[in-house]
């Protein structure tokens, strides 16, 4: 088996902001695998906030190039890396390239009988109201459920959510706050969140004050995208989130993706799928998780100058992800 490691930045369509952030491209590490005519692929942008970045991913993998190339399989690949963007990388060029040995696509590996088209969140980042506006009825039309991105300013955040939802009554609504609040402030935020429908707020305060939520009354569910990085965070969740955000970059790959989905239904918790901006070949092994959740936020590639070819397809608001963008030879 031969490993190929290569960065590439996807170029954004605009700048992308959240608490914190703002993102005019992403970087991602590719892995490709090789094997007597047979091909995985896997892309990974890291966990930026954990400063999980594709050089230091690909450092990671260089070093273990011998044991990978001597034929490493997915299970020992567990033991071998901890979650994040090296492992999630490698894992699913590993699926693929089982899938391609064994001639069927990847999602009957997982278990699948079939495969269909996901709604997805269409992703606003944390803008001006006039700027909202005019994408959510212009570019984003299309979408028939939409995620706002919050930056921790009440006021600012509150007219932002204020002024998509006067645009699109006719939308499902999630915010996310990207670790921007405090329980004092939040108490404020939830009334106008309510008064204007939305359906889910993510991630609202920061990675180490889960205990803070802790007998917090949640009118609405409340998410855990980055408090929950992998299986081993999953069962401090419970009594203080509603729904658990599986992303492959944060938890290593589609192996540990599928298992967080077994463990979230046996701690009773609803099951979200999200992404780091991508392309088709990070939507891919996502998408396989996608089709046992409650909500999912597959969009990256909306956010991207250009896809993969063949990429991704997004149509009256879903995701297609048909077998040659990824999964298959």
């Amino acid at each position: 088996m031969k490993m190929k490691l290569q960065i590439e930045a996807l170029e954004m369509l605009a700048p992308f902001r959240i608490s914190g952030y703002v993102f005019t491209e992403s970087p991602v590490l590719l892995v490709t695998l090789e094997d007597q005519g047979h091909r995985g692929r896997g892309e990974a942008s890291g966990v930026y906030y954990l400063d999980d970045r594709p050089a230091q991913m690909l450092e990671t993998l260089e070093a273990l190039r011998g044991e990978i190339e001597a034929g490493i399989d997915r299970t020992a690949l567990q033991s071998l890396l901890p979650p994040g963007g090296a492992r999630n990388a490698l894992d699913c060029a590993l699926w693929e390239l089982e899938a391609s040995r064994a001639g069927v696509p990847a999602w009957k590996l997982a278990g699948l009988a079939q495969t269909r088209p996901l709604l997805t969140t269409w992703t606003l980042g944390a803008d001006d109201p006039a700027t909202l506006q005019a994408t959510a009825t212009g570019r984003y039309k299309p979408a028939r459920a939409l995620k706002l991105k919050l930056t921790g300013e009440l006021e600012d955040d509150c007219e932002r959510v204020r002024a998509v939802r006067a645009v699109r009554p006719d939308v499902w609504i999630g915010v996310d706050a990207n670790q921007g609040y405090s329980v004092d402030v939040l108490d404020k935020l939830i009334p106008v969140l309510l008064d204007n429908d939305v359906k889910l707020l993510e991630q609202p305060l920061a990675r180490g004050r889960e205990a803070d939520l802790d007998g917090f009354p949640r009118a609405l569910p409340f998410a855990a995208d980055e408090s929950v990085q992998g299986l081993s965070e999953m069962e401090a969740l419970v009594g203080r989130f509603d729904v658990v955000n599986i992303k492959l970059d944060k938890c290593g790959g589609l192996t540990e993706g599928l298992a967080m989905v077994e463990k979230a239904r046996a701690l009773d918790m609803k099951v979200m799928v999200g992404n780091m901006i991508g392309s088709a070949w990070a939507m891919g092994p996502a998408f396989i998780v996608g089709q046992h959740c409650d909500v999912v936020d597959l969009d990256g590639p909306l956010a991207l100058k250009y896809d993969r070819d063949p990429g991704v397809r997004y149509d009256n608001g879903d995701i297609h992800c048909d077998d040659s963008a990824w999964g298959s030879r």
